[in-house]
């Protein structure tokens, strides 16, 4: 009896671990790809001979100190152990991040406009970093090759070319069945990566001490002319610092922060160090440490492993580009885009055609135009620094503001936070002119589209405001003068609870008919990843048939109007699908000389607008039963 007893009792635990070392695994596949691959090209480009770091002990240890420190404090102290316990409900990134500020700060209006910008401008950047990532990350894998056969130099673009296209290619196929394998892989490369680590520090174990802070100081001091500049190498060392946040609302907290402990820190400190110690070996070795560190017989299978490797960690930026995008329409700061599902079973796995393509023109040019990831590493420092800086200044309006935490705590551990971060930015704004430019006008251009997009809907309502007809005052107009009704439900989208649609007053007007029973209908996106059922829907009754209803959705949640309606369980109402229409109103606007914004905005927010996805997609609206009717609007 004892036996059988303990075995039951024994299973859920047996269970439970298998779960957390699956939720592990599959946390390494897709949160650690990108900062994994950054020993692929870290201390190539540190000793490139452009930050002039000579390849002795004094040089080699102390960019390994500047590494291994900036490793602990910026990823394990900063974002593993602060930053990932800044959950909205459970999901993370700097969209998610911007809502839990923009909460914190909603008794200060100008600070919660200026979290806003700041959240906005850390996205355009991170869509920057997702141009850059594939790019640097297949460029440097496939350049081992120059190593392993001569002349083979002018095939390197082409073939990374291929690789890269035939990512983007297969992308609207969806990942589920090869996502499988991303966790073993990635758990195999670290492995690796630790392995030839160890095999490089057995040859030079003094290597280890630049375990030590004080190689950090005296680093700075023996390089008085490099100064802060050789951050701007060591940051792509942290590259991928931001994945850990955005991609916890897929693993959760636990299994990421034990990852990262557990394994991915100890292979990268592993490998950097071995790379250290096969340069102090034999300084040509600084050319490629990365493939040098490889027994000659490991060459070609370390190449294939590391294109594999790159290739995982380009796709778990992509697809973090499509989250970032649905959360960013959801939010109402981008466009209603067509979004497709690519697995029944996980509801996160999409896909969205025109971030996708886009985002593969421009991994194309840069590959093109940059030819190599050491003149790639150069625009990629910008976008990590200041998607970090970003995150720092978000993070502390969340800690004092929401949090409430004590500012004796707080504050010097947000100050040693910026401290660092804007050492790292600094180190990096020499670049923008010799590519860093890249990410900051990819920046620039997105949080135009952004903030253009954003303002113009607002404008649009308030001059739909203009002309509306309070709801009341129509409603007694019914009763003095009846209008003929017919049976069924009609449902009109509207983004006022006060006001009588202009689609309802067309229909009026134009069929003479009102139907029997008349919802006027508001979509609500809440700055919370998702919204429980019995939120989900408030109704209110105005007589005369006609009723309020409004539908909650979290930012991380498609609009099913017709699904959430059905839960209603309203005896009132009636929304069978062949006894409910949908009437929507589609605006055509006609940029003005009115005071609302710049002509040029107005004629890009035109244009977006005119090539927006429909209400009748987004919301998923029966094609059969949907009436669209055309409004003007001068903005």
């Amino acid at each position: 009896m004892s036996k059988t007893h303990s075995a039951a009792a024994g299973e859920p635990a047996t269970q439970a671990k298998s779960s957390t070392v699956g939720l592990m695994v599959a946390a390494v596949g897709v949160v650690y790809g990108d900062i994994g691959t950054s020993p692929l090209y870290t201390l190539k480009e540190v000793f490139s001979g452009h930050y002039g770091v000579q390849a002795n002990q004094d040089g080699v240890l102390g960019v390994l100190s500047l590494i291994f420190w900036s490793l602990i404090w910026v990823v394990s102290i900063k974002y593993v152990l602060f930053i990932l316990r800044a959950d909205n409900q459970g999901e993370g990134g700097v969209m998610a991040l911007t809502a839990l500020a923009r909460r914190a700060a909603l008794p200060y209006r100008r600070l919660k406009t200026l979290l806003v910008l700041l959240g906005l401008f850390g996205t355009a950047l991170f869509y920057g970093d997702s141009m850059i990532t594939p790019a640097i990350s297949v460029l440097s894998a496939v350049e081992g090759l120059q190593l392993a056969f001569d002349g083979i130099e002018h095939w390197v673009v082409p073939l990374a070319l291929i690789v890269l296209v035939g990512l983007f290619l297969i992308q609207k196929h969806g990942t589920a069945r090869i996502g499988i394998l991303f966790g073993p892989v990635m758990v195999i490369w670290f492995v690796v990566l630790g392995a030839l680590g160890v095999y490089g520090i057995l040859q030079r174990p003094e290597v280890l001490e630049a375990l030590n802070p004080y190689w950090c100081v005296r680093f700075f001091i023996t390089h008085p002319g490099i100064g802060v500049t050789i951050l701007g190498a060591v940051v792509l060392a942290l590259t991928g610092a931001e994945a850990l946040y955005a991609d916890m609302g897929h693993f959760g907290r636990k299994p990421i922060d034990r990852a990262w402990f557990a394994l991915v820190l100890p292979g990268l400190v592993l490998n950097y160090f071995g790379q250290g110690a096969a340069i102090l070996a034999d300084p040509e070795v600084a050319r490629n440490p990365f493939y040098l560190l490889a027994p000659s017989w490991a060459l070609l299978p370390m190449i294939g492993l590391a294109t594999l490797a790159t290739i995982i960690a380009s796709q778990a930026v992509i697809t973090g580009a499509f989250s970032l995008t649905r959360q960013a329409i959801q939010l109402g700061y981008v466009p209603r885009m067509f979004i497709q599902h690519t697995s029944s079973e996980e509801r996160g796995q999409i896909y969205i055609g025109a971030v996708n393509w886009a985002l593969m023109v421009c991994v194309v040019l840069l590959v093109i135009g940059f030819e190599s990831s050491s003149a790639l590493a150069a625009a990629y420092g910008v976008a990590v620094t200041g998607t970090m800086l970003i995150d720092t200044l978000l993070v502390a309006s969340v800690m004092l503001l929401l949090w409430k935490t004590p500012h004796w705590l707080a504050i010097p551990v947000l100050l040693g936070f910026l401290l660092v971060d804007i050492l790292f930015f600094a180190a990096n704004v020499p670049k923008i002119p010799e590519g860093g430019a890249f990410p900051v006008i990819v920046g620039i251009a997105l949080f135009i589209l952004m903030t253009t997009w954003k303002r113009g809907r607002q404008i649009v309502v308030e001059r739909l405001d203009e002309a509306a007809l309070p709801l009341p005052i129509f409603i007694n107009s019914i009763r003095a003068q009846p209008p003929h009704r017919v049976q069924g439900t009609a449902v009109f989208l509207t983004a006022r609870s006060d006001a009588v649609p202009h689609a309802l007053l067309h229909n009026l007007l134009h069929n003479q008919v009102l139907h029997e029973k008349v919802v006027l209908l508001t979509v609500v996106a809440e700055d919370s990843p998702r919204v429980p059922e019995e939120r989900r829907f408030e109704v209110g009754a105005y007589g005369e048939g006609f009723f309020r209803v409004i539908l909650h959705f979290g930012f991380m949640e498609e609009p099913d109007v017709p699904a959430a309606l059905k839960l209603s369980h309203l005896s009132e109402l009636d929304f069978s699908p062949m006894r409910t229409t949908y009437f929507l109103s589609r605006e055509t606007v006609i940029p003005t000389k009115r005071i609302g914004m710049a002509r040029w905005r107005e004629g890009l927010f035109a244009f977006l607008l005119k090539n927006a996805n429909g209400n009748l997609r987004f919301f998923n609206l029966p094609l059969n039963r949907v009436i669209e009717l055309g409004t003007q609007v001068e903005i």
